[in-house]
């Protein structure tokens, strides 16, 4: 279950290429592409494993405070769908 006050990281089996829109994702366990819809995804993504928690990761990357429970919302569908993981 993703916990925002826990530390996680993007997954080794995620490449991420980055795009105007925020970035092309491709897990090669499951061998499925998906996308990051923003740049700021992207950032929050990228800084994962240099942050205490998610939370301070939504923060660093400049998340405005009306944002952040949309970004909680997606980042906890990236955890269910193993782009990133607790670390």
């Amino acid at each position: 279950m993703f916990d925002p006050d826990r530390p996680y990281r993007c997954s080794p089996q995620v490449a991420l290429r980055p795009e105007p829109f925020g970035a092309l994702v491709y897990h090669f366990g499951t061998r499925q592409l998906s996308f990051l819809k923003s740049p700021e995804l992207l950032e929050i993504v990228r800084t994962l494993d240099r942050h205490d928690d998610v939370r301070s990761a939504v923060d660093g990357a400049g998340v405005r405070p009306e944002r952040r429970a949309a970004y909680l919302r997606a980042l906890a569908g990236l955890a269910t769908a193993g782009t990133i993981e607790p670390r």
